[in-house]
């Protein structure tokens, strides 16, 4: 399955994208795991503690496969760059988790058509129809993605909101864009939620948003002390276990299909 996790900035999506991702290994399941927020942390929420280098960072590597350098203006260069060997070459592995971080293009005025966001594109085009791994992306904040169609085949996209009128107003905003670049396979995952709001956030989502929400994770401290010792959250934690009845649904999801 290839799954993206979407959502407002600060809704837990990284927290959610590594204990999927350790849910699945846990299973038996070869899992890559990308990183394609520009605030890259999924490499510490899994538990990988060398200093990881994104892939828009890899000059030798974009040259190589664009034909041009990064940020070079006006440049020719290829837009089918080679991708296929970048996961067994350049993955950071943590047991049977292979972590992509793709990083962002920085410099001003580069624009959307450069060498490093064209290898950025291939590759997680790559990950998404030509894999048969487990793939689970933790995308940026908000619904930039959309627009660049970069998740455009996921067989899931999990919507992660919070309880509050913002995070509401991103998940409808993220339904309208799926919707019209014909992604309709969108479920809704609430965070930080408590128990006497659960049956309210679950009628006002799927009403007003038009998803189906199929989990509530708790407010727990235990994920904010992980988060603050830079380990990953304890899969026995109330929260972990919250994300493993999602992730039961999907390997039902995955029967089915």
């Amino acid at each position: 399955m290839k799954i993206a996790i979407t959502g407002k900035g600060g809704v837990g999506k990284t927290f959610i994208s590594s204990v999927l991702a350790r849910l699945f290994e846990k299973s038996g399941y070869k899992v890559i795991a990308v990183d394609a927020d520009p605030n890259t942390t999924l490499a510490c929420a899994l538990g990988i503690e060398e200093e990881v280098i994104p892939i828009s960072k890899m000059n030798d590597l974009i040259e190589e496969r664009t034909g041009a350098k990064p940020n070079s203006y006006g440049s020719v260069f290829k837009l089918n760059p080679k991708v296929d060997d970048i996961v067994d070459k350049f993955a950071y592995k943590k047991g049977n988790i292979y972590l992509l971080v793709m990083g962002t293009v920085e410099k001003g005025g580069s624009g959307c058509v450069c060498p490093a966001s064209v290898l950025l594109r291939r590759l997680l085009q790559h990950l998404i129809l030509k894999r048969d791994e487990v793939v689970i992306l933790d995308m940026e904040a908000g619904i930039e993605h959309l627009g660049r169609r970069t998740t455009q085949n996921v067989d899931l996209m999990i919507v992660v909101v919070e309880p509050s009128k913002k995070s509401f107003l991103t998940a409808k905003r993220i339904k309208k864009l799926a919707n019209d670049i014909g992604v309709n396979n969108l479920v809704v995952i609430v965070n930080k939620a408590k128990d006497e709001d659960m049956e309210l956030l679950k009628d006002i989502i799927e009403k007003d948003i038009g998803l189906p929400v199929i989990g509530f994770i708790p407010y727990d401290e235990e994920v904010l002390k992980s988060d603050f010792l830079g380990k990953p959250v304890d899969l026995n934690s109330k929260s972990a276990k919250e994300v493993e009845k999602i992730f039961n649904y999907i390997l039902k999801l995955k029967q089915i299909s």
